[in-house]
């Protein structure tokens, strides 16, 4: 390859590494190979780091995990084809879910684009309605352009995916133009100051204000804020399941009333109904459908957010503060100052934390046979994860005994698919967290269904000497649709499969596979699997018998 030539493969290079990319996941193929050459040969030493997965979907997941944790776009690069296509699940979840994420796929060549010939693909219009941006480069002279706006569109109000679709030849073809240099971040202003004083007034007016905190809500700026506007005006809190961790250990016992995303009757339920002005902050209704948590549609509700909501019947805000979230709650902050609920919402709000308080504390149920009971699981869990360690939540059954029962303290150390409730993402999330937060152990938990949806990454974990727990809670099912069809039918359908050797399988790629055999050996397996090196998968066998009863506390329209 010429040194003295630049081919568009390179201004996409020079273009990641202004927007300071530190890692770029994906498979290569022909399409796109030039980039990939230059990726695992870079010729300059702040490129990324080209990390190579075993599947593209869940280098998308790798990707939307970066995005999720840090706030700034993960990338993930394929090739043309089925390259391209597989990556439609982690874009829809990412877009949905609000995790900001560029995704790259390699092109036919442009002569090629509307031919029946190998891998042609609308690529842009299969993106097109699954991302906030999606582009088809059409000269090389203009990727750096066509890139800096998938960041920006990425990053620009709720977060999400953007996606560019790169023709060979574009890729192969020579270049003059230099790569754009990303413009500094916008700093949007706080709401103005009229909706603020408005705001003010309707909680100094309350009887039981409370805060509902969401995804845009979980960045460390306006988490810091809310904390800090939580100590002065006493008001209530309630998570959505990605707003987890948001309100601190020590905040907890006066100001933490549960989360919400799939229950009803829950603590959280009860203080959005009876509260008389719910805040949201950073609230996405995909995270909790407002027709769930205000089915009256006789809530006063006040929206701070970055952008302006959308409205539906359950969902018509009388005040929209617009603009810097973390700016606006501080300023709400200094103007409201001192406060505190009614004496009778404070009477209140203590029968509901001993409610929550009792629910936490309840001893759990004996497995049946061998089995575990999840209550068993957590609790054992919970007492080896601290709050540097990251948990990354699969779909099932385990999703919501985790959801309901598992403590997390610092926001975006819990992660939950709760938009697309997306099977698959625990364990690339877990490797994201591992590379983000080297100095902790990353935990991701999954069925035993769901976790060979993307358990090959096993290898990717180990070809990276990362330090990852994964726990599997095996039932041999897929218990999360079984017990709903039980509930609904009478019977189950579609639901069973074959035992797999989890551990043997661990083994195979290099990881360490361990089994809780007896629940006596549950504590005793988990030190060893917290004190182990390395990446580490744990089967533990679940007893999900009580999941009927559970189901009784779940919303209606999630059958």
């Amino acid at each position: 390859m010429s040194e003295n030539k630049r081919y568009g493969a390179d201004a996409i290079v020079e273009s990641l590494i202004n927007h300071q990319v530190k890692y770029v996941f994906g498979i290569p193929g022909a399409k796109i190979d030039r980039l990939f050459d230059l990726l695992d040969h870079p010729k300059d030493p702040n490129s990324p780091q080209m990390i190579v997965t075993r599947h593209e979907q869940n280098a998308g997941f790798l990707a939307s995990g970066i995005g999720r944790i840090t706030g700034k776009p993960g990338v993930v690069i394929t090739t043309s084809g089925p390259g391209a296509s597989n990556l439609a699940t982690p874009v829809v979840t990412a877009t949905a879910e609000g995790d900001p994420m560029v995704a790259i796929s390699g092109q036919v060549q442009r002569k090629d684009l509307f031919r029946l010939t190998h891998q042609s693909m609308a690529n842009k219009e299969l993106f097109s309605t699954i991302s906030k941006y999606s582009a088809e480069v059409g000269d090389a002279e203009n990727l750096s352009e066509v890139i800096a706006n998938a960041f920006q569109s990425a990053t620009q109000g709720k977060q999400g995916a953007a996606f560019v679709s790169i023709p060979q030849d574009v890729d192969d073809s020579v270049v003059d133009s230099p790569a754009l240099a990303p413009l500094a971040e916008p700093k949007l202003g706080s709401a103005d100051k009229a909706s603020i004083a408005e705001l003010v007034r309707r909680i100094k007016t309350a009887q039981l204000p409370v805060l509902l905190v969401g995804m845009r809500a979980s960045s460390p700026e306006v988490t810091a804020a809310i904390r800090k506007l939580v100590k002065t005006a006493k008001i209530p809190v309630v998570e959505t399941f990605q707003g987890a961790g948001i309100i601190s250990e020590d905040l907890e016992q006066n100001y933490f009333f549960g989360r919400v995303g799939l229950f009803r009757n829950q603590p959280g339920d009860k203080l959005l109904k009876h509260a008389d002005l719910v805040v949201t902050v950073g609230y996405d209704a995909i995270e909790y459908e407002p027709r769930n948590w205000n089915a009256e549609q006789d809530a006063v509700i006040t929206v701070i957010d970055t952008e302006a909501p959308q409205l539906d019947k359950h969902f018509q805000p009388t005040t929209e503060l617009i603009g810097d979230i973390a700016a606006t709650v501080d300023q709400l902050d200094e103007e409201l100052g001192s406060y505190e609920p009614s004496k009778g919402s404070q009477h209140y709000l203590q029968t509901l934390h001993e409610e929550i308080e009792a629910d936490q504390k309840q001893t759990p149920p004996a497995g049946v046979g061998n089995t575990n009971h999840p209550l068993a699981v957590i609790q054992a869990l919970q007492a080896r994860v601290d709050n540097k360690m990251t948990v990354s939540v699969d779909v099932g059954s385990h999703y919501i005994w985790m959801a309901r029962h598992f403590r997390s303290y610092e926001p975006r150390h819990l992660l939950f698919s709760n938009g697309m409730q997306t099977l698959g993402v625990a364990l690339p999330w877990s490797i994201s967290a591992a590379l983000l937060r080297p100095n902790a152990k990353s935990v991701s938990v999954s069925g035993d269904a769901g976790f060979l949806f993307t358990g090959q990454e096993l290898e990717t974990a180990v070809r990276l000497g990362l330090n990852t727990v994964h726990i599997i809670w095996n039932d041999g099912y897929y218990d999360m649709v079984k017990f709903q069809e039980e509930m609904k039918y009478g019977r189950n359908a579609a639901v069973t499969f074959g035992p797999v050797d989890y551990v043997k399988y661990a083994e195979s790629f290099g990881a360490t596979g361990l089994r809780v055999e007896t629940p006596d050996q549950l504590e005793d397996v988990l030190d060893q699997a917290f004190s182990t090196s390395g990446p580490i998968v744990v089967d533990i066998p679940i007893d999900y018998s009580h999941n009927p009863e559970l189901g009784k506390t779940l919303l209606p329209d999630q059958f």
